[in-house]
């Protein structure tokens, strides 16, 4: 099979953390017809002393304009038949790029990979806890309602011709869903979007609690607030899961449930009847969590999804539903 050039765009704001690890991934990588472009988005640390002892080209914004503009840039300046965007806290695989030319010479214009589902570096429960739940979330369809760029294979000329990722001012640089407006953007023009479950890259998280619940309410908000302006808030649509969407409701009812219980003496086991069905709509989840570490983690990590997790998206939906309204009162949002 032949091997395609492919360009492995990333974008990076600060990140000297983890830019080194992400750079020997890819050049550790068992496929060798590829360049790497990393493009600095105004860095304020030693991000890009460090991606100049490797052999890439960098190309540094001279402002802070966001990832969609990085990666806007670093196509400009590639050479590749193929793009591939990452992130500066990805991890390639070494057989990451192979897989990529696999499916890129199949056929496929755009194909999608995920987290690995146990993250590199035995980086603790909590971003285990979220490479599972991407992994889960982002492979159980074969044609995705999205493409994330942690992992995202483009033909170039697709890519270009599509007019790249859309920089949205309304909602800031970091938006974490430029990927999914740039997705439903190409379904729109007829490009099917295909996962492909092999192609896999860690994710360094470093969550501790904190950062998870903050990562999910800063995520949370985005989605809700794209999601009421693209009308497709129930959409089963990777990370924002069928599961997650029923896990937040079924929350709610929990607590009306035991409200009740408290006020008027109703029969505790009521309480319980919300959380019997998420077992039921959340069953593959669990099970996924199960594969991934085990029985003691998959316990943990249920019980942290349907007791805890819940609170902190619900939040940040809150949010990102306020700002929508606000915005459509305003005259900016339709």
């Amino acid at each position: 099979m032949k091997e395609k050039f492919i360009s492995v765009i990333i974008p990076n704001r600060n990140g000297s953390a983890t830019l080194e690890r992400c750079l020997e991934s890819v050049f550790a990588s068992d496929y060798s017809n590829f360049e790497v472009i990393v493009v600095d988005d105004a860095s304020e640390d030693e991000s890009v002393e460090i991606a100049r002892r490797y052999p890439c080209r960098v190309v540094e914004l001279g402002e802070h304009l966001g990832p969609s503009v990085a990666r806007n840039v670093g196509a400009e300046h590639a050479r590749g038949e193929v793009l591939l965007f990452i992130d500066a806290d990805c991890i390639l695989q070494r057989d990451t790029l192979k897989l990529v030319n696999r499916a890129m010479s199949n056929g496929a214009r755009v194909v999608g990979g995920t987290y690995t589902a146990v993250p590199p570096f035995s980086q603790g429960f909590f971003s285990t806890f979220q490479s599972v739940y991407v992994n889960y979330c982002e492979t159980k369809h074969h044609e995705a309602d999205y493409l994330a760029t942690h992992c995202l294979a483009i033909d170039a000329e697709l890519f270009r011709s599509s007019g790249g990722f859309l920089r949205d001012s309304l909602m800031g640089h970091t938006t974490s869903v430029e990927d999914v407006e740039f997705s439903h953007r190409l379904k729109r023009a007829g490009v099917k979007l295909r996962v492909e479950p092999g192609i896999e890259v860690g994710h360094i998280f470093n969550f501790n609690l904190l950062k998870s619940l903050k990562n999910a309410a800063r995520k949370s908000m985005y989605w809700t607030l794209y999601s009421l302006r693209n009308r497709d808030i129930f959409a089963d649509s990777g990370a924002a899961s069928l599961e997650l969407k029923v896990n937040v409701a079924l929350f709610f009812a929990t607590l009306a449930l035991l409200l009740v219980w408290a006020l008027f003496g109703t029969p505790p086991a009521l309480a319980l009847l919300p959380q019997l069905l998420n077992l039921y709509v959340s069953r593959n989840l669990i099970r996924h969590f199960y594969r991934a570490r085990g029985l003691s983690f998959a316990l943990l990590a249920t019980l942290y999804f349907f007791l805890v997790y819940p609170a902190a998206v619900a939040a940040g939906a809150a949010l990102g539903a306020a700002q929508y309204l606000l915005r459509v009162k305003l005259g900016v949002l339709r």
